[in-house]
């Protein structure tokens, strides 16, 4: 038994590997006379690509992530926004997670 777990953790070792971006700094308007800042948030996104041709959530997490962000504090946009994405493979997919930080800004 204890030489079957072993053989699956090392099968399991082989096909799942990930990767981390590091961070980027956006530059963004300044927050306007008619603006609140409403204080830090992130959030992340998943995009998916099955068999490496079927694109799940792919083209939208970056939209995703960015709109979530400013829902969270009931903002309308986001500023001083700083990105990062991982990035992990696994047998039969490849994974993309967007993370995004930044100020919620809403109106006053």
């Amino acid at each position: 038994m204890r030489s079957i777990s072993l053989l699956l953790g090392a099968l399991l070792l082989l096909t799942t590997v990930a990767c981390q971006s590091t961070s980027l700094r956006f530059p963004s308007a300044p927050i306007g006379p008619d603006e609140k800042s409403l204080g830090p948030v992130e959030a992340t996104s998943t995009g998916l690509m099955l068999f490496g041709v079927i694109p799940i959530n792919q083209n939208t997490r970056f939209e995703n992530a960015m709109a979530e962000a400013a829902r969270k504090a009931g903002g309308t946009r986001l500023t001083d926004v700083t990105i990062s994405e991982q990035w992990f493979w696994a047998f039969v997919l490849d994974g993309f997670i967007f993370k995004v930080q930044g100020t919620a800004v809403g109106n006053k």
